[in-house]
């Protein structure tokens, strides 16, 4: 008889190789037989290249990457694995994505945390800098702020604690009251990012309820993530409206807050003399309270909510 322990860990190797089957089958299907050198045919039921061609490709048995895709508890090596990743053209991120969810040593998942005290001083460190910059987890629960950050991002500040989710609070918000300039593009990559980061918890009831609550309640979510495309975090320049200061362009860079596995500090820094300028107006305290004119028709509830740090 399995002990619960022992269920457990039969159901989380299940997840994980349904995630592998699926992130498998879309990496296939994204390559073109011309891309490799292949007549495309006029046949074809399937987009992409099929299994066996892939198996040839990678120098595997057909039946051993079949069995791999439909998710079957094989084992794979490191130089099977190399293979495929090469014929499928993976990157540096969905390589290391793979090899996660192969579950080969080495590519272990990272504990999980979710109720893990971030130190005061993380807090005082935010209210130091003059820059937009704020603390989240890998699945975006934003755990502190700053007063600049509560600024540009009043819809997510304001929220009820269990709200507080920078990509809920992207995907569900209005596009007319956004302080990011393309959405679609910010969610992708976030979404992106979620997927790779959900390579290291799969199985985890709590990130299963997540994804689950997101693809409900968003169809672009939805869409997205049935993508399996993967990404980490990096510095990409964004561009952010504010009814108060205008137009700022700034890089994000993050940085790794060990005190809660995953967590990072995001912060935003001008990239021109305008967008300084208007962040340096959001510090001393100039627009702060300054709203798009439809927040108080998507958000009557927090018209008039304070601006304020994030506390912990």
């Amino acid at each position: 008889m399995n002990t619960p322990n022992g269920n457990g860990s039969h159901a989380v190797s299940s997840a994980r190789r349904t995630e592998l089957a699926a992130f498998l089958r879309t990496r296939r299907e994204r390559i073109g037989p011309e891309d490799v050198g292949l007549p495309a045919g006029t046949r074809r039921r399937t987009s992409g290249l099929r299994r066996e061609e892939l198996a040839q490709l990678a120098g595997v048995g057909v039946t051993w990457y079949t069995w791999l895709e439909q998710g079957r508890p094989i084992n794979a090596s490191v130089q099977v694995l190399d293979a495929v990743s090469r014929t499928l053209r993976l990157d540096a991120t969905e390589r290391e994505h793979l090899f996660r969810l192969a579950d080969l040593p080495g590519a272990a998942g990272v504990p999980g945390c979710d109720d893990c005290p971030l130190p005061p001083e993380v807090q005082q460190i935010l209210d130091a800098l003059p820059l937009p910059a704020s603390v989240v987890t890998e699945r975006f629960d934003l755990l502190a702020w700053n007063r600049v950050y509560a600024a540009l991002f009043p819809r997510v500040t304001s929220a009820p604690p269990d709200e507080r989710n920078t990509l809920l609070s992207m995907l569900t918000g209005p596009p007319c009251c956004c302080p990011v300039d393309d959405q679609q593009a910010h969610c992708d990559a976030m979404i992106a990012q979620l997927r790779a980061a959900y390579g290291r918890h799969v199985g985890d009831p709590a990130w299963t309820h997540f994804i689950r609550r997101l693809e409900a309640q968003s169809p672009v979510f939805a869409t997205a993530w049935a993508a399996h495309d993967v990404a980490k975090p990096g510095s990409v320049v964004k561009v952010f409206r504010h009814p108060g200061v205008g137009e700022i362009t700034a890089a994000s860079t993050s940085f790794a807050v060990q005190a809660v596995p995953g967590a990072r500090m995001a912060v935003y820094t001008p990239v021109d003399e305008p967008s300084r300028k208007a962040l340096a107006r959001l510090a001393a305290g100039e627009e702060a309270d300054a709203r798009f004119a439809c927040w108080p028709i998507h958000h009557p509830e927090r018209a008039v909510a304070p601006v304020a740090a994030g506390r912990i």
